[in-house]
């Protein structure tokens, strides 16, 4: 006979919550349109389920990839796409036409590829101005010859000037990169793309006509000093899985590979079906906090690839099949990420595709 059991860890995927944290950024950005950033399949989310989420609510949706971008056309979706590292190569550029896609042109070889074709229709196209970041972006003098070549061709149609902020979450803020933009941008009058997930909850200033929402979209804080809690945003991802074993340890006796958690006095431990394999980080030392059936706890000892061990012993009810919450709802990304020394994106991104995830309302 065929078991139909199914291995318990999963990810809860929140679609109330995504369309709240996008009208808390809606709420930040005065009169700039939003473009909900959807890289990475939507920061581990899944795209076509955000992407449909926010269908109702989105101007515009940004991301990497072209070829998500034309799978989200063929799909139905009709809002603007923003193709956020541009095209790699001049093969790609008719399909951004074909599929009415919106380029960002980081350097004036993109450009020239562009302005060397004659495209069926005029694409809005974005140029991406590096302020100090130093990633992409043309550079201080470079502008000028963009817009000449981009002035010389049918293809090109509304120009929208962008950069992306270096620290707009810690100490040294935008202004510095405000400045060299007004420098670089002297005398002329486009429509901009500034703000990230910080800058719009941070800076006002940098809204400009189309902000950029990312990590916040997914309940997740910006900030190193504020929690996702306190900027009014909700957990998009809930990852859970039960306890699979418990057992009792007397003092001496170590938990996990290497040894490395040794029991100072009897305790009571649990073993949870999730490990790195699943995308919990195995780096995240012993101690990294945990809710056993709502309850907090922590991690024992290192994580192993498909499980690790929580401390019960201040929970003598939890039991095999008690709910663990690895994080989500009740326990923020930020706090876990923060406690294995990575960042929530991170978290979202390295959730495994054995994990399924279910849509919940």
């Amino acid at each position: 006979m065929t078991s139909t059991a199914a291995r318990p860890i999963r990810a809860r995927f929140d679609p109330a919550a995504l369309r709240h944290n996008h009208a808390v950024a809606r709420s930040h950005a005065g009169n700039a349109r939003l473009w909900s950033v959807v890289k990475a399949n939507a920061y581990g989310h899944g795209l076509e389920r955000t992407v449909a989420a926010l269908a109702d609510v989105a101007d515009g949706f940004a991301l990497i990839e072209l070829e998500a971008a034309i799978a989200l056309r063929a799909a139905g979706l009709r809002q603007p796409i923003l193709l956020l590292e541009g095209c790699y190569s001049a093969e790609e550029l008719p399909s951004f036409a074909e599929n009415h896609l919106t380029p960002v042109f980081h350097s004036l070889a993109q450009v020239d590829a562009f302005c060397a074709l004659a495209l069926p229709v005029r694409l809005p196209v974005y140029i991406k101005l590096n302020t100090g970041m130093n990633r992409l972006g043309l550079e201080s003098g470079e502008l000028d010859a963009a817009l000449a070549m981009l002035a010389s061709t049918s293809s090109a149609g509304s120009i929208t000037l962008m950069t992306h902020f270096a620290d707009a979450d810690g100490a040294t803020g935008v202004a510095w990169q405000l400045a060299r933009l007004q420098a670089m941008c002297a005398g002329r009058s486009l429509p901009m793309s500034l703000a990230n997930s910080a800058a719009l909850l941070r800076f006002p200033e940098t809204r400009g006509d189309w902000a950029r929402p990312g990590i916040m979209l997914y309940g997740s804080s910006p900030f190193p000093d504020r929690s996702a809690a306190d900027l009014g945003l909700r957990p998009v991802m809930t990852v859970e899985s039960q306890l699979i074993a418990v057992r009792d340890i007397a003092v001496g006796d170590h938990v996990g590979y290497g040894c490395l958690f040794c029991a100072e006095r009897p305790m009571r431990i649990g073993v949870v079906a999730c490990g790195y394999a699943d995308g919990y980080p195995r780096h995240a030392p012993t101690g990294t906090p945990i809710l056993v059936a709502g309850r907090r706890s922590r991690t024992l000892g290192r994580v192993s690839m498909d499980k690790l061990c929580v401390d019960l012993t201040e929970l003598p009810d939890a039991d095999v099949g008690a709910p663990v919450t690895l994080w989500g709802e009740g326990l923020s990304a930020d706090e876990v990420a923060s406690a294995a020394g990575t960042i929530s994106y991170e978290l979202f991104c390295a959730l495994a595709g054995r994990v399924p995830i279910v849509e919940v309302e």
